[in-house]
């Protein structure tokens, strides 16, 4: 593999490879401007005034901008109804102006986001989360990736990880970010064709698992979870955590955490990502490179 048994780790600046993304796009979106196309539209739902999704949303807005994509911002107050909303779905599912549609989790107790979710077109679900979705994904055929899994194989290809062959442990069996990421390590083809285990809670002797992979995803949400004596030497690895860890010493009164403890792997990987600035960036990537895809599927039509 490319890249293993270095001498000294490398970071996986996900800002960078993001940025590099993003820049494609945005030539790929002026051609179309110029070529009298519509630009791709992305609309978000954001339901509530959950700090983190503000910080995401607002993240997401900003990266349409950048690429020149067009974007509409729709926020709810959190006592806003089941109805309401997925009848405000139901009427972006029918506009021909809108390509994606984001509805930013978590959603209110009162509001099963596996219904909201469902009510999406699946050819807008720039997402990757509804079934329809996901089942073409698990058989193999063309569909929307979910954001941070395909954020996580453009930033293997990025760097030119190789994943053939490889081991790949999987730590995290979630519906959005785990169980897909081990179908696309395990499928044919580019940043595929690894042997993958998924760990979990349940899960016996995971350090002596872990201790066996060439590439670890983390993706459990327990700060600092994973330690340089569950890490192979010149191992990958990608931290899919990011939780506010309390810390009376910051300013703000806390302080991002990974799934990794960074300074402590560091010693042993051949390649890591930071939190923040790793995978983050990348989903946003992906996301967009899904609302182009749904934008250029339109055109095609």
């Amino acid at each position: 593999m490319a890249g293993f048994y270095l001498c000294e780790m490398q970071i996986l600046d996900g800002k960078a490879a993001a940025q590099s993304i993003k820049d494609a796009l945005k030539l790929d979106v002026a051609q179309l401007a110029s070529n009298g196309k519509e630009v791709p539209h992305l609309v978000a739902i954001l339901v509530g005034n959950n700090g983190a999704s503000e910080t995401y949303v607002a993240a997401k807005v900003k990266a349409c901008e950048e690429v020149g994509f067009k974007s509409t911002l729709i926020r709810f107050e959190s006592t806003i109804s089941a109805f309401r909303l997925l009848e405000t779905i139901r009427e972006l599912n029918t506009d021909p102006d809108v390509d994606g549609i984001l509805v930013q989790l978590p959603l209110p107790a009162h509001i099963s986001s596996e219904e909201i979710i469902n009510a999406i077109d699946p050819s807008k679900d720039v997402d990757g989360f509804h079934p329809v979705t996901v089942g073409r994904l698990v058989l193999g055929q063309p569909t929307f990736i979910p954001a941070t899994p395909y954020g996580i194989q453009l930033m293997l290809a990025h760097y030119k990880i190789e994943t053939s062959g490889r081991h790949a442990v999987v730590i995290g069996r979630s519906n959005i970010v785990g169980r897909p990421m081990s179908i696309l390590l395990s499928a044919a083809g580019p940043q595929g064709n690894a042997t993958v285990t998924i760990c979990h809670s349940q899960t016996k002797n995971l350090k002596e698992i872990c201790l066996s992979a060439d590439i670890i995803i983390a993706a459990l949400g327990r700060p600092g979870f994973v330690t340089a004596d569950m890490v192979k030497e010149g191992a990958v690895v990608i931290d899919v955590g990011i939780t506010r860890v309390d810390d009376p010493g910051r300013k703000r009164g806390y302080r991002i955490s990974g799934d990794v403890n960074f300074d402590d792997v560091a010693t042993k990987a051949g390649f890591l990502t930071p939190v923040p600035g790793g995978v983050g960036p990348m989903t946003i990537a992906a996301l967009l490179k899904n609302t182009f895809h749904a934008c250029a599927l339109k055109h095609y039509d």
